[in-house]
């Protein structure tokens, strides 16, 4: 049975010689980069609309009176949060098949518009129950975004290239929460323009940028390879090539079975790899969500010791650590890639997470506290996008590949809920209850799991090689063999 590393290591485009997968194909590696799309798929233009940018913008907007203008309290607003995580999750599941059957030309500029208008509407709200409502609706109108865009990359990309364009697509998350407090800090001296107070013009502005960007992307997002229009056929052939070199069945037209959901839902990966991505989506939502509400108490906590007491100068001082994370999730990606060995990037990664919570949990100096936020983003952002490429990795079959990058996704962000809900006015500025169940998270989900899974793809592999699997593929023709997916080949550990 052929080492994925080695295969990985054969196959990458140094562009020096051509890898043994592509000698069978006839294809060079120049020709495949650039039919890959290096100058000419295009990047997706939403990429820094995803539901962390929006949870960025409700955390912002709390900054600038949200809840005194609406007359809720910080449990209600813990709820208008959570009741966003509920729809969202609840439809993750099903949106790659949706994205599949649709086409992304057409699905993901439709959901854009739609969670646009229910942004727009958050603006416009004058109570408790209207935040409510558009929250729930934006939850079912933002799902099929996130699963959908890494869905739609895996089908494009082989397995050694995928984690660098996943990191640089979720990177975008940490950037926009670098931009996102810098514009709400702008925007929120609008208020009183209209008779509406700064938070809702972070909600009516940055909607209608949305609806506006949805509206374009119908020109700007491109189909499935076999489908894309803006390859030509000879470019089309070098992609396909390059995907069964790499044996995806993306290369494969694939019509959906419910046997495809079956062999999602009774893979033993795939509830593993929920809960580690558990461990890093509730971490990323709850550092996402308060950021600043912490950066305001841990400043407020000596008088004068950091100086930034104020609404925008806590909003400017969230810019750093994201811009640190992206940094550090694009690097994590590359090296990943080329060492295929995502379980321990999760692992050293998820330490420095740790290390920052404790510091937050057990400092008194506002200026360690800070230097923990950058810690606890170095330590959660680069596993997000890490973890989604190692399930899809390991995830083989167009359908299967979606259907469980859609459930891993979707408990991740069901763990939402309980992100909204532990960060209370009651125990600031220490806030050791939110920054407790963060570390455990960090700890026993994400750097835990990804101990176990590591070691059981390991013991697997090694099955493989002893020939314990062999009995998979005997007697089996090669089409027969393709059908077994990610059952005939080694895992990435």
């Amino acid at each position: 049975m052929e080492n994925p590393e080695k295969r990985d290591k054969d196959s990458s485009d140094s562009g020096h010689s051509p890898s043994d997968d592509e000698k069978k194909v006839g294809l060079e590696p120049e020709a495949a980069r650039e039919a890959k799309g290096y100058g000419q798929l295009p990047p997706d233009p939403d990429e820094n609309l995803g539901e962390e940018e929006k949870a960025k913008i409700v955390r912002n907007a709390r900054l600038d009176g949200l809840e005194t203008d609406l007359g809720i309290t910080s449990g209600q607003y813990n709820g208008a949060l959570s009741v966003f995580f509920v729809s969202y999750a609840l439809a993750e599941p099903l949106t790659n098949v949706l994205l599949k059957r649709l086409r992304p030309s057409v699905f993901i500029p439709i959901i854009m518009i739609f969670w646009g208008i229910c942004m727009t509407t958050m603006g416009l709200t004058h109570n408790f129950q209207g935040l409510m409502a558009s929250r729930f609706f934006l939850g079912l109108a933002e799902a099929g975004l996130f699963p959908g865009i890494n869905y739609y990359l895996s089908c494009w990309y082989r397995r050694s290239e995928l984690g660098v364009r996943l990191a640089i697509f979720f990177s975008a998350a940490a950037v926009s929460g670098s931009f996102g407090g810098l514009l709400a800090a702008a925007i929120g001296n609008m208020r009183g323009i209209g008779g509406k107070g700064g938070w809702a013009w972070i909600f009516i502005l940055e909607g209608l940028a949305t609806v506006l960007i949805g509206i374009a992307s119908f020109w700007m997002v491109f189909d499935f390879p076999d489908e894309a229009k803006f390859l030509s056929d000879e470019d089309r052939q070098r992609v396909i090539r390059r995907l069964k070199a790499d044996r995806q069945s993306s290369a494969e037209h694939e019509d959906f079975r419910m046997e495809y959901f079956w062999a999602s839902i009774t893979d033993w990966k795939t509830y593993l790899y929920a809960v580690i991505y558990m461990g890093a989506d509730a971490p990323l939502y709850a550092f996402s969500l308060f950021l600043p509400s912490i950066i305001n108490a841990v400043s407020s906590a000596k008088s004068g010791a950091l100086g930034y007491t104020q609404t925008v100068r806590a909003q400017l001082l969230s810019v750093p650590p994201y811009a640190a994370a992206a940094i550090l999730t694009i690097l994590t990606g590359y090296i990943a890639d080329r060492t295929n060995q995502r379980g321990l990037a999760n692992i050293l990664i998820s330490l420095l997470g740790a290390v920052g919570f404790a510091m937050l949990l057990s400092a008194s100096s506002p200026g360690v506290q800070y230097a923990g936020t950058f810690l606890g983003a170095l330590g959660i952002y680069p596993t997000i996008a890490n973890t989604i490429t190692w399930v899809s990795n390991n995830t083989e079959g167009v359908y299967k590949r979606g259907i469980t990058m859609g459930f891993v996704i979707g408990w991740g962000n069901l763990n939402g809920v309980v992100s909204s809900n532990i960060y209370q006015r009651k125990d600031r500025p220490k806030y050791r209850v939110g920054h407790g169940v963060v570390f455990a998270y960090l700890v026993l989900f994400l750097m835990g799991g990804s101990a176990v899974m590591n070691v059981l793809l390991r013991r697997e592999n090694k099955k493989r090689r002893l020939g314990a699997r062999d009995y998979l593929i005997e007697g089996k023709t090669e089409e027969e063999r393709e059908a077994l997916g990610d059952k005939r080949y080694e895992r990435f550990a």
